[in-house]
C-alpha cells in the first residue's frame, strides 16, 4: 500500500493491483468511492484506475489490424468482450514516491492479450486542493499500433448528487454497448440519482462536476471523450475520461476515420499523453 498526503487530502494506492487508486478522501470524507487499500482485492473495487492501451470494450475480444484478426483474452464476467485494456489486470511498479507524489510504470510485451508491445507511466501528485494525474503510453512495437488511454473513476451516488458537463456529441450504443451512430448533444446537467445510462460523449470540453450537499468535485482533463455509466438503483456513478470511443479499433477497420473515433495510431517510439486533475472542496 502507498499513501499520499497533502493538506486535507489523503490518497491510498495499490500499484500491484492494476495501479489502482484505492481511495481519495477530503478530511476523511470519500471524494471518490473509496476503500482502505488493504481491503481492496480487485481494481474494479477501486476509486479509480488507469485505462490502457484501449478504453471500454473491444467486441468479440478480437481486433482486425492490417487485414489480420488478432484475438484478445476475454475477461471473466465480460464475455464476449475484452474491456478496459490491460493495465487494470497487471501489476504496476512503484518507481518513485515521496509524501505527496508517486510514479508508477507498467511494461507490456506482445502476447495473446494485446499484440503490440508498449510501456506506460502514471504520475500522481497530491496537492491540498486536488489530485493531479499524468498518464503516458509509448509504442514499443516495430510497427504502427492503435492505442488509447484514460481513467475509470467511481463516485458515490449520495442523496442529491448532481452531474454536470458540456459536450457536442453522444454515441448511441447497441445491446453489447458498442457505438452505432453519433448524435449532436450538449452534455448533461442532471440529478445523478435518476440517471440510468451507459453512454460515450465526445466533444467534451474536459470539465465535469459532481456535487452534493457535502462535497463539490471537479474534473479537468486534456481528454475530449467522457463515458458515463450509471445503472438504475446502483450506488455508484462511473465517469471515464478517455481518448477514444468504445470499440474504436473495429470501427476504424470498417473505414471510419481514426480522428472521428479518437483512436491514436502510434508509430514505433511515439507516445500518447493525457492529464487529469480531480479537485475537491467541502460544500455544494
Amino acid at each position: 500500500m502507498t499513501e499520499l498526503r497533502a493538506g486535507p487530502l489523503r490518497c491510498e494506492l495499490r500499484p500491484e493491483l492494476g495501479g489502482a487508486i484505492a481511495g481519495l478522501w477530503l478530511d476523511g470524507r470519500p471524494v471518490l468511492r473509496s476503500l482502505p487499500a488493504a481491503q481492496l482485492t480487485s481494481a474494479r473495487q477501486a476509486a479509480g484506475y488507469p485505462v490502457v492501451p484501449y478504453s471500454n470494450r473491444i467486441g468479440q475480444a478480437a481486433i482486425v489490424w492490417q487485414g489480420t484478426q488478432q484475438p484478445q483474452v476475454r475477461h471473466p464476467g465480460d464475455a464476449p468482450q475484452a474491456i478496459h485494456g490491460l493495465g487494470w489486470l497487471r501489476p504496476w511498479e512503484l518507481l518513485d514516491q515521496d509524501e505527496a507524489s508517486a510514479m508508477l510504470a507498467f511494461e507490456h510485451r506482445a502476447d495473446a492479450s494485446w499484440p503490440f508491445a508498449f510501456d506506460c507511466s502514471h504520475t500522481l501528485r497530491l496537492q491540498p486542493s486536488g489530485l493531479e494525474l499524468a498518464l503516458a503510453v509509448t509504442n514499443q512495437s516495430r510497427e504502427p499500433a492503435p492505442m488509447g488511454l484514460g481513467w475509470r473513476l467511481a463516485f458515490p451516488r449520495r442523496p442529491g448528487t448532481r452531474l454536470a458537463f458540456r459536450a457536442t456529441g453522444r454515441w448511441d450504443l447497441d445491446a453489447e454497448q458498442h457505438p452505432l451512430r453519433r448524435h449532436d448533444d450538449t452534455g448533461l446537467e442532471a440529478d445523478a440519482a435518476s440517471l440510468d445510462l451507459d453512454q460515450c460523449f465526445d466533444g467534451w470540453d474536459g470539465s465535469a462536476e459532481v456535487r452534493d450537499a457535502a462535497l463539490r468535485v471537479r474534473l479537468r482533463s486534456s481528454l475530449t471523450r467522457l463515458v458515463v455509466s450509471a445503472g438504475a438503483g446502483a450506488d455508484t456513478l462511473t465517469l471515464a475520461p478517455v481518448s477514444h470511443v468504445p470499440n474504436a479499433v473495429h470501427r476504424y477497420a470498417t473505414g471510419v476515420p481514426a480522428a472521428d473515433l479518437g483512436l491514436a495510431l502510434l508509430q514505433p517510439g511515439e507516445s500518447l499523453i493525457a492529464q487529469l486533475r480531480i479537485e475537491a472542496e467541502a460544500g455544494a
